[in-house]
């Protein structure tokens, strides 16, 4: 008997019964077609891996899988030659295998063996990829059963990337190298690499050794202090860069450079100021945002653009090359006599227009070397763009519709959906990245073809990509934790049916696939299985008893707890219902998986009078008036994950929630002083100025609303005479019942940031 699972149902956790138990056939991405069979095989020690064919790339999958299985499972197999009618693991090209679509693959799994054939190298990498995941279920080393199988699968789109952002923080080539083999590991087959940007130049030009020399390296803003570097950055050599791309190569992933284009240029005009605009050589910038540095539009900035791109496609065999395209504000061009002649000249309408010329310029040289442009969506200002360039659409999807009802091809990659620099969670100790929160499901949810395209519009959408923004990454504990589960999430949107799309049958299958993380020591966030421990503050406060809620984002899970501080386990206590406790006490609570590994690390919540009148910055909320969120870490360089400071850099202001005040005499903030590293362009101009009273300003309180009564002012110490960290304390007047305080910073906004690490009332 065969149960054959496709359409939705295919999106649902399959159960392979026996006799003696079930277990969940956990794969990511879900293949397009799987039938479950009766009957297992058993893969142990004496299992050989087959290359039933002749051909290298077979051999080379097959070390592959072994390599795999032996440090994820335990398990080393061997790998032979052997004919197609071997037994064991086989592996085979075969030009009649049943999925013609070159990264398609056939998987068999029957009593007596497993079989895989594809028509192409790249179709058998993946269904090993697959195979590995159906011999690892669970955490467990050792022999294990592999259920019966037909699996018929071939990918949805054909573009199905990671962006990861070097420019802005450098990562080693052994940390690239394990990205990629986590893309690998999902089916990913495009690694979008930002190599220049105004904080770095990364790639080695030997024609302009000082791109690296000057470019690759910034001074980090407090140099030297708390955990920052005295200088920072970094680039890869060529050899380097060689070996990168074997690499992805090897795990049939190709890498796309980007080199950016004609605005976050700064990089380049410190290390070459006669490609600039203006002559000067500014620093390396050391500001995320918008900078106003762009290249210079006359013939000798082309011949070192066009020097620059030979070196760079000499390195990367990508029929693609990426030229940015973003975010060029046009003030240097506007102020500038040779580039306004150059612009009439070429009786171009606007500084707009003469972006839209820049690019197609660069398009053609590419066009000629056999390549393609791709860029993000304002390349498609003007009218010179190349008919066969590709746009990369950010600013939401407009870009992705604009671009295909035009004929050309798109990825959609749009902010903030698959930005996976915002934050996945917003429990205090998430770590630093922008708000508002992106979140496994609403990753699972994106809609890849926009509803409005015809079914021949639709064509031009290659595929999907995630970005990885560095800015507030400093390590790859940072991006390894911005990119998982994530990656999952999109893995499945970018490879599978879209009729398949379930999201509890995701949810289903995901602990498998966390625990694989673990054996290979990823760094997962684990925020969509974080337990929030609730309590109405403002009861327990005056009555001395709380009603406790437990939740995680994603609604599943064993949510089990303790109320004696101890470490919750699945002999916990599982939570059914909200549950009235007494104060004092702590609770603790985790998520589990049904097999009882844990699918979150446990959060602790103390519920007592101190605690309930002290609140982390970071759970804050905005003045009304600007929803800007960043958590940022004190240090924009230093490798920690914590502490994080919640910062709109627009307007210092947040709001302690209203809260029983009966009894409160004093307010003690535990504040920090942070760079205000931002360049933000023609938005600066937003950036809220009130007036002080003090040199350097003051945390000023007021009563309920941020034009209520002032109830206190903290002046703020001289940044030259005093430590980033430091305490503020002011006496409240009395006030009964509930109420809000706002809580605003009066620095000049030419100065450093503040923040609020706490915020504590006190007796």
């Amino acid at each position: 008997m065969t149960r054959h699972l496709t359409g939705l149902l295919c999106g649902l956790l399959v159960l392979v019964t026996s006799a003696a138990h079930a277990e969940p056939i956990s794969l990511i991405p879900l293949p397009a077609q799987l039938t479950v069979a009766d009957g297992m095989f058993m893969v142990d020690a004496q299992t050989t891996v087959v290359v039933a064919d002749h051909d290298a790339s077979t051999r080379r999958t097959a070390r592959y899988l072994s390599e795999l299985i032996a440090r994820t499972r335990g398990l080393r197999l061997s790998v032979n030659q052997g004919g197609p009618g071997a037994r064991g693991i086989v592996l085979r090209r075969d030009p009649h295998a049943p999925v013609a679509n070159r990264e398609g693959y056939a998987l068999d799994v029957t009593p007596q063996g497993i079989r895989i054939t594809a028509r192409d190298d790249a179709g058998l990498f993946y269904g090993a990829v697959t195979l590995w995941q159906l011999l690892t279920p669970d955490a467990q080393h050792g022999a294990v059963q592999v259920p019966a199988v037909q699996i018929r699968d071939q990918p949805r789109f054909t573009w199905r990337g990671l962006m990861l952002d070097s420019a802005r923080h450098f990562q080693s080539v052994v940390e690239i190298e394990q990205l990629l083999n986590q893309m690998a590991e999902h089916k990913l087959n495009v690694f979008h690499w930002h190599l220049t940007d105004d904080q770095g130049w990364r790639i080695q030009i030997k024609r302009y050794p000082e791109l690296t020399r000057i470019g690759a390296w910034r001074t980090p803003p407090d140099a030297g202090h708390d955990g920052e570097p005295p200088r920072y950055g970094g680039f890869y050599t060529q050899d380097e860069i060689r070996r990168i791309v074997a690499y992805a190569a090897a795990r049939h992933i190709t890498v796309v450079p980007e080199i950016d284009m004609p605005g976050h240029a700064q990089a380049v005009v410190a290390a070459y100021p006669q490609f600039g605009v203006t002559g000067q050589r500014p620093p390396v910038s050391v500001d995320w945002g918008v900078n106003p540095y762009l290249y210079n539009v006359d013939d000798a900035t082309f011949d070192f653009i066009d020097n620059v791109l030979d070196e760079v496609m000499a390195l990367f065999p990508s029929t693609y090359i990426h030229v940015g395209g973003d975010e060029a504000i046009k003030d240097q061009w506007r102020a500038s006599p040779a580039v306004q002649a150059k612009m009439h000249a070429l009786g171009l309408k606007d500084e707009d227009a003469l972006q839209g010329w820049f690019i197609g310029r660069v398009g053609q040289y590419l066009d000629k070397h056999g390549r393609k442009l791709i860029g993000w969506d304002e390349i498609l200002q003007g009218d010179n763009l190349p008919a066969d360039a590709t746009v990369m659409s950010w600013r939401g999807i407009d870009g992705a519709i604009k671009a295909a009802l035009l004929g050309h091809d798109v990825v959609l990659s749009p902010s903030p959906g698959l930005y996976f620099d915002h934050v996945q969670g917003d429990l205090a100790d998430e770590y630093a990245g922008r708000l508002g929160v992106e979140s496994l499901k609403d990753v699972y949810g994106f809609q890849a073809v926009p509803g409005v395209l015809s079914a021949t519009q639709a064509k031009h959408v290659l595929g999907v990509q995630a970005n990885l923004w560095t800015e507030h990454m400093p390590s790859f504990a940072h991006v390894e934790h911005a990119a998982f589960p994530r990656l999952d999430a999109l893995s499945e949107v970018a490879w599978s049916p879209a009729a398949t799309n379930s999201w509890p049958g995701f949810l289903a299958r995901l602990p498998a696939q966390l625990e694989r993380y673990r054996t290979q020591h990823v760094n997962v966030a684990d925020s969509a299985f974080a337990v929030d421990i609730g309590a109405d503050r403002n009861l327990a406060l005056a009555t001395g008893k709380a009603t406790v809620t437990l939740a995680n984002q994603v609604g599943t899970g064993a949510i089990h707890y303790t109320l004696d501080g101890s470490a919750p386990t699945p002999a916990s206590p599982r939570y059914g219902a909200p549950f009235n406790v007494s104060l004092p006490v702590t609770a603790r609570a985790a998520s589990f998986a049904a097999d009882g590994s844990p699918l979150a690390a446990s959060r602790e919540r103390v519920l007592d009078r101190a605690a309930l009148l002290s609140l982390p910055g970071n759970t804050l909320p905005n003045c009304p008036g600007s929803d800007f969120r960043l958590r940022m870490q004190p240090m924009p360089d230093a490798k920690s994950t914590q502490p994080v400071y919640a910062v709109n850099v627009f307007d210092s202001c947040q709001q302690f929630p209203a809260t029983w005040m009966d009894g409160v005499a004093a307010i003690h903030v535990d504040a920090v002083r942070l760079p205000r590293n931002f360049a933000l362009a023609h938005e600066q101009k937003l950036v809220v100025s009130r007036p002080h009273a003090t040199s350097f300003g003051e945390l000023v309180v007021h009563a309920d609303q941020c034009d209520g009564p002032v109830l206190a002012s903290m002046p703020l110490p001289d940044p030259a005479q005093s430590a980033l960290n430091f305490t503020l304390t002011a006496a409240l007047p009395a006030q009964q019942g509930e109420h809000a305080l706002c809580l605003i910073y009066t620095a000049p906004i030419d100065g450093p940031l503040y923040a609020i690490g706490r915020a504590t009332l006190t007796p």
